[in-house]
């Protein structure tokens, strides 16, 4: 069995991971880190695990496990591992985005991998470290690199991305409260959402001159999932895009290629990723959904821990979707 840590265990991704590892078949939760919490159960942050797990909350951080996951605040996880040496043999996997651009991705000698397996498996299964994409990062990577690797991102790409409330953490603030996000919507940080530069460096890896990427994040009025949309000009046929995204995505456990047009509900409490091509004219529509806490966080961190331990890609992760 896989000895487990989660650190930051009371926030929404490392409840999800809770989740997750309580119900992977070979893995073992060994502590679960908190701050606030040390010494209360688990279920006090999160009651749906009421009767699942008698696990409490630690204080203390054990430094020999199999693997460690960080579920903190951008910027946290840096300070945590200055004061928390891991042994040479655990492998670290950071949710955070400490570690996922090029110039930030060595910390003490240790080498992180940007952990998105349909771009980096074969890295993954190589690495002791693992940063973690973020949630706008993968629907969006996603959505372009097939066209990235076909190298027809020539013209600039608009991309609209809706979230959920949980993308902003579990601490309340003015746009996460009910009586503001119910029945309403707004845009955040337009064109410069700090995922672009992830964005920019995996669709670089692939095609190194691309069009800009016009990138408008928005609040949606619900808890979880991420619908984006992204368009840009495509001189060939729907067919030959569909049989260039099939290619792409012909060994991805978690990425679908949907013929009919997609909405959020497939995916959410998932770790899929689903897509869906459109043309109109010279123009390629590219629609991607995700669960942004799961494949856009802790599906994706289990993901590679599967990956990085030998298992089957999929294991742990056979979660089912609420349609209805």
């Amino acid at each position: 069995m896989i000895k487990a840590g989660i650190i930051g265990g009371s926030g929404y991704t490392g409840g999800e991971l809770i989740r997750i590892l309580l119900n992977h078949p070979k893995v073992e939760i060994d502590f679960v880190f908190s701050t606030t919490r040390a010494d209360k159960e688990i279920t006090t942050a999160h009651p749906d695990l009421l009767g699942l797990t008698d696990l409490k909350f630690t204080g203390k951080v054990n430094l020999d496990v199999d693997v460690v996951f960080l579920c903190l605040g951008h910027g946290n996880s840096t300070k945590f591992l200055d004061g928390n040496k891991f042994s040479g043999t655990t492998r670290i996997i950071d949710l955070s985005n400490d570690f996922r651009l090029k110039n930030d991705s060595i910390y003490d000698t240790k080498k992180f991998v940007y952990g998105l397996p349909e771009l980096n498996k074969e890295s993954i299964s190589h690495a002791e470290y693992i940063a973690n994409p973020g949630c706008f990062a993968t629907a969006i990577e996603l959505a372009l690199l097939p066209l990235a690797k076909a190298q027809l991102l020539k013209s600039q790409i608009h991309v609209n991305a809706v979230t959920g409330s949980t993308g902003a953490g579990v601490s309340p603030s003015a746009t996460t409260h009910f009586s503001w996000r119910n029945g309403n919507v707004s845009w955040y940080k337009p064109f410069t959402h700090q995922h672009l530069g992830e964005i920019n460096e995996s669709i670089k890896s692939l095609q190194e001159n691309t069009g800009e990427i016009m990138f408008l994040p928005m609040r949606g009025n619900f808890t979880r999932g991420i619908m984006a949309t992204a368009y840009t000009p495509f001189e060939g046929s729907l067919d030959e895009a569909l049989q260039m995204y099939k290619h792409f995505y012909a060994d991805a456990a978690f990425t679908q290629i949907a013929l009919e047009p997609i909405n959020l509900k497939q995916v959410v409490n998932t770790n899929q990723c689903h897509i869906h091509l459109h043309k109109h004219n010279d123009v390629l529509l590219i629609t991607s959904a995700i669960d942004n806490l799961l494949k856009g966080a802790s599906g994706q961190a289990v993901q590679n821990m599967n990956l990085m331990f030998g298992l089957p890609e999929g294991e742990g992760l056979q979660l089912k979707a609420g349609v209805f």
